[in-house]
């Protein structure tokens, strides 16, 4: 039986640094207040005219890419992660490919918000396993600072959001102690508009209703912060919980854990919860904000690159978010 190992990270972000301060001349908000609420100090946004969503994920492939010491041509799928693509169709998937050179290799965009990027690292293990594949590009971008309300009325959401990408290179092996060992995911949809954005919707009357959806904000986030958070933290640990039963694991067994980056308050509750330290846990929001589909592969990528990832260590990437979606994965590196 094949199994899939991760040999190659990437990531990009854009220059253009935000600061909680900087945050204050659109909305009436503090850098104690985000800071207290959140854990984040500055986050990313993309620059008009350099950076797209697809130019982000391309960046950070070929980053993936090298590191891996494979060429794009040697990939066979790419699974691309994103709730903010360049078009309303195709997706930027297409557009990466088109870039990386890689005409009449196969795409697969999803969008699974914040759980996009654990999604699609299942996609494609689950065709590496099937022997259909033997290399496959994984990605999660996001350019989402271009349409937060960055006013006052929506600052409870403008103030999370980053923008940034990050890839990773799936490669056939036969080797079952160096590996992803399963993925778990789930999905409930009874709480879709807890955590929204409605436009553009298509079973609306037309074009014509466009200035109306503006008007009523209806292309604004929307979220239930107080109901995300309670069925985060447990959701989190459930998904967490499931991975290591799984694998005939226990939590204490877990040298390193990479979070999905959304609130400092929730990963802290979780790590308490599963008796992990500080430095067992990921976190990079404090400088890079929610970036959704991207945030696990840019943790990931600087883990690797701050050598917190040996060879033999169990790790465990693990996410939740819009749908409500919830996702986790369990490796040995």
């Amino acid at each position: 039986m094949a199994f899939s190992r991760i040999t190659g990270l990437g990531y990009y972000v854009p220059g253009n640094v935000v600061t909680n301060n900087d945050l204050t001349q659109w909305m009436e908000t503090s850098d104690e207040w985000i800071q207290e609420r959140t854990g984040i100090r500055e986050r990313r946004y993309f620059e008009y005219g350099k950076d797209t969503n697809y130019s982000m994920a391309t960046a950070a492939s070929r980053q993936a890419l090298e590191r891996a010491g494979i060429t794009p041509n040697e990939v066979d799928v790419i699974v691309y992660a994103t709730i903010t693509p360049d078009y309303f169709f195709p997706g930027s998937a297409f557009l990466m490919q088109r870039e990386l050179g890689m005409d009449g290799k196969p795409v697969i965009d999803i969008r699974e918000q914040c759980s996009g990027f654990v999604y699609a690292l299942s996609i494609a293990d689950q065709f590496i396993k099937s022997g259909m594949y033997k290399t496959a590009l994984v990605v999660g971008s996001e350019i989402q600072s271009s349409w937060i309300d960055r006013s006052t009325a929506g600052r409870n959401t403008a103030v999370i959001f980053g923008d940034g990408a990050g890839a990773a290179v799936l490669t056939a092996t036969n080797d079952p102690q160096h590996c992803i060992l399963s993925t778990h995911l789930h999905a409930d949809g009874r709480y879709a508009e807890e955590l929204f954005v409605r436009e553009p919707g298509s079973s609306r009357p037309g074009r014509a209703a466009t200035k109306e959806m503006i008007d009523e904000g209806g292309f604004n986030v929307y979220m239930n912060g107080n109901a995300v958070f309670k069925h985060a933290i447990i959701r989190f640990g459930e998904v967490i919980g499931e991975a290591l039963k799984a694998n005939g694991y226990e939590a204490s067994d877990l040298d390193l854990l990479v979070p999905h980056q959304a609130n400092i308050r929730i990963s802290d509750y979780v790590r308490q919860q599963l008796g992990l330290s500080e430095s067992q846990v990921v976190n990079n929001l404090q400088r890079f904000g929610n970036t959704t589909a991207a945030s696990i592969p840019i943790a990931l990528s600087e883990a690797w690159e701050e050598g917190k990832l040996k060879e033999g260590d169990l790790l465990c990437l693990a996410a939740f978010g819009s749908g409500f979606t919830w996702a986790s994965a369990l490796i040995k590196w």
